[in-house]
């Protein structure tokens, strides 16, 4: 009972199947390998974001108006190229992450931040909801200096606001922090297995915390 407790509460693990031919375009890739980093097209933008959980997170940013591509990820530590277990093991320094990529005609960066904010509580220093360490802090990965003027002072807004019950803990990477892509296997995590990842999410409680800091319920 333990064990299947703690598999459903765990953002990630190794996968327990070969995922699905029809489960998505690139299905046929080994689910083990490094997914492919979309391009950023004419009117397009992108931003890197650490959230807790990146299922979670590619899910969120799938449903704002105006994204196009999420890649799950990691960023912010000294290993290149890492691996989820890596990660896992709290010793590389890197944060799950999601790389989002934008129609610019439709949305802006300010918007994404925002979104992103109402998504997570920036105010948690050790993690995500259930998930604890370095790996699920929150933090944001501007990709250029634009970015990280908006990003900065958007923290320092919501701060002053006070609305939230203790100070802003979502670290600002320099421009041009790597990003690395997670394995094929965790990618459209809520699409490929929804049963599992409604699970995880329902049980780590995370819709039900957004919602009681953001004023939601």
């Amino acid at each position: 009972m333990l064990t299947l407790l703690a598999s459903v509460l765990a953002c990630s693990s190794s996968p327990a199947a070969p995922i699905a031919k029809d489960a998505k375009p690139d299905a046929y890739a080994d689910p083990n390998d490094p997914a492919p980093i979309p391009a950023v097209g004419a009117n397009q933008a992108y931003g890197v974001f650490a959230g807790g959980c990146f299922w979670c997170m590619e899910s969120d940013f799938d449903k704002m108006p105006g994204v196009v591509a999420t890649t799950s990820g990691f960023a912010g530590g000294h290993v290149k190229n890492p691996t989820y277990d890596q990660v896992g093991g709290d010793t590389t320094g890197h944060h799950e992450s999601v790389r989002v990529v934008w129609d610019t005609s439709v949305t802006d960066y300010d918007k994404v931040l925002d979104w992103y904010w109402h998504h997570i509580d920036p105010t948690d220093t050790g993690g995500q909801f259930c998930d604890r360490g370095e790996p699920y802090q929150t933090a944001i990965f501007p990709s250029d200096d634009a970015q990280f003027t908006a990003a900065s002072a958007s923290k320092v807004q919501l701060d002053a606001t006070h609305r939230l019950p203790g100070p802003i803990a979502t670290q600002i990477y320099p421009v041009g922090t790597p990003f690395y892509a997670a394995e094929n296997y965790h990618q459209d995590f809520h699409v490929t297995t929804p049963g599992r990842y409604e699970s995880y999410r329902l049980g780590c409680g995370r819709d039900a915390k957004v919602a009681l800091l953001w004023g939601l319920m």
